[in-house]
């Protein structure tokens, strides 16, 4: 957990994706988390969304975690129930204050590849529509390459992925690379200015692979934008 929050302790606003749900340790991973950040030189606040309404097994929790001193959550956090039953896992989102500018950041975790995401991931473009005075940011895991038909609604809307084709999920062997897919994006609304994105390369050598796997099959992406004119 400690190294964990090493590698997210200087960005302001962070979203998680799969944590647990059908116990409470995901909740206490996140709580303990946010204590590790705590003690790093800045105070962190955070929200665990309800278990997603999901078919089988699939059910997860999000989260948020952010800098007090720097973004400031606006009311309530919610699980967006608008989308059809064929959206596996609802979206996770919260509006927050940040530098004086609103933004909505909708978190979200779509179905594997054998499960057919390119079902899901355009009835996403409907949040466009449903809250169409809102700085909305698209986050997470989409199981899909940011070139994919399945994002083209998003795009003709006039969201830009802050990435192209940037793997961020990790092999489970290791020979010449580590890295694999072009999956986890973050999508911005032609309102939102980007400034500068990247990964954090939690393995750095192929020695490495296996404990960063112990942390996650996938690593941390950002992205500094500017809201507001």
């Amino acid at each position: 957990m400690l190294l964990i929050a090493q590698h997210l302790r200087e960005f302001d606003l962070v979203a998680i994706q799969e944590v647990v749900s059908n116990n409470s340790s995901g909740p206490k991973a996140v709580a303990r988390l946010a204590d590790e950040l705590d003690r790093m030189g800045h105070d962190w606040d955070y929200r665990i969304s309800d278990p997603t309404e999901s078919p089988g097994s699939k059910t997860e929790r999000y989260a948020f975690l952010w800098k007090t001193d720097r973004v400031k959550l606006l009311g309530k956090t919610w699980l967006e129930s608008s989308l059809p039953d064929t959206v596996f896992r609802e979206p996770y989102l919260a509006r927050f204050e940040f530098k004086g500018d609103s933004i909505l950041i909708a978190s979200f975790h779509a179905r594997r590849g054998a499960d057919r995401p390119e079902e899901e991931v355009p009835l996403l473009a409907r949040l466009i529509d449903r809250y169409p005075k809102e700085t909305l940011i698209f986050v997470g895991d989409f199981n899909l390459n940011d070139s994919h038909p399945a994002f083209d609604r998003m795009k003709q809307k006039g969201y830009k992925p802050a990435f192209r084709n940037q793997p961020t999920s990790l092999r489970q062997t290791c020979t010449d690379r580590y890295f694999s897919g072009n999956l986890d994006h973050i999508f911005l609304p032609p309102s939102i200015r980007l400034l500068r994105s990247g990964i954090v390369d939690t393995v750095g050598e192929c020695a490495n692979l296996k404990m960063a796997r112990a942390l996650s099959d996938h690593v941390p992406l950002w992205a500094e934008i500017v809201t507001g004119d």
